[in-house]
């Protein structure tokens, strides 16, 4: 299938997407294509403008901030799955990005496209939202700062405005003895998460002093698990702890998706597993 009519507009930096974001009402940002271009081959999405950022120099690259590191936009999959400087201080963000779809994908596709598309069975939002990352947009009132866990709303929806351009994605550096992890059921042809779980572990003297975990695919939108991270807390870091608190994850769980794949009534049973797994591996790195 063909998408609608579309005007085509290339831009050459950051103030030139925003310009054009404002003179072209109705368009959408194109940056590695991946989840934009189906959606109009399908005619699920018909843009009256494609405003090209794939070549903006300022959204791409990976950089240590003080305390935090910072992704552009623009910056692939496999970039951020190669990177030393997130696979030693974000590991959980590495593990998900080295799993995203297919070679084609990670070497292709973007940050800023897959979080700003926020789709509820993608890998980054989860493993973001359990990391406490940060997301930045720019727009005509100038820039703004949303949390992970704010950016996201619902299945396909996001804080930012229709005349925001999402800059950058900031994730703080994991501390003194803290770690992360990413557990995921992969979807066996799209590669998409049935069920994604991202951990992050503070240990101490062999207990979990504070954590933090998210689960994506199953719900609309990625979410934290309060419930399995008030029990996780203060415990050992044995199995049996921490599949005491991997079992309180249904409690946090309110609407949950299905489909001809996997019905919601089985993802919400086989959600602990892999909740267990990214405590478990990030247990083990802290």
């Amino acid at each position: 299938m063909y998408s609608a009519d579309f005007a085509y507009h290339r831009a050459q930096s950051i103030e030139d997407a925003l310009r054009l974001l404002g003179s072209n009402p109705g368009a959408k940002l194109l940056a590695g294509g991946h989840s934009l271009i189906p959606l109009m081959k399908l005619r699920l999405a018909a843009p009256s403008a494609v405003i090209d950022i794939g070549r903006v120099p300022e959204l791409r690259g990976i950089g240590v901030s003080g305390n935090t590191i910072r992704i552009g936009a623009l910056t692939t999959h496999a970039d951020i799955a190669a990177s030393p400087e997130v696979r030693r201080s974000a590991t959980a963000l590495a593990d998900a990005a080295a799993i995203v779809g297919d070679p084609a994908v990670r070497n292709r596709g973007t940050i800023g496209g897959n979080v700003a598309h926020a789709d509820p069975a993608s890998d980054l939002p989860t493993v973001l939202v359990a990391l406490g990352a940060s997301i930045e947009v720019a727009g005509a009132k100038g820039k703004r700062t949303i949390a992970a866990a704010d950016f996201f709303t619902g299945i396909m929806a996001t804080a930012i405005g229709d005349d925001e351009l999402l800059t950058d994605v900031v994730v703080p550096i994991a501390g003194r003895g803290q770690a992360s992890a990413y557990a995921k059921f992969s979807h066996p042809a799209s590669r998409y998460a049935v069920v994604g779980a991202a951990a992050l572990v503070t240990a101490a003297n062999g207990k979990c002093t504070a954590c933090s975990v998210a689960i994506g695919g199953l719900v609309p939108c990625a979410q934290r698990l309060p419930a399995v991270e008030a029990k996780m807390t203060a415990q050992s870091l044995s199995d049996a702890a921490i599949a005491a608190a991997a079992g309180d994850t249904g409690k946090d769980l309110k609407e949950v998706n299905g489909d001809i794949f996997a019905s919601g009534e089985y993802r919400r049973a086989v959600a602990p597993v892999y909740v267990k797994r990214a405590i478990a591996a990030a247990a083990a790195r802290a």
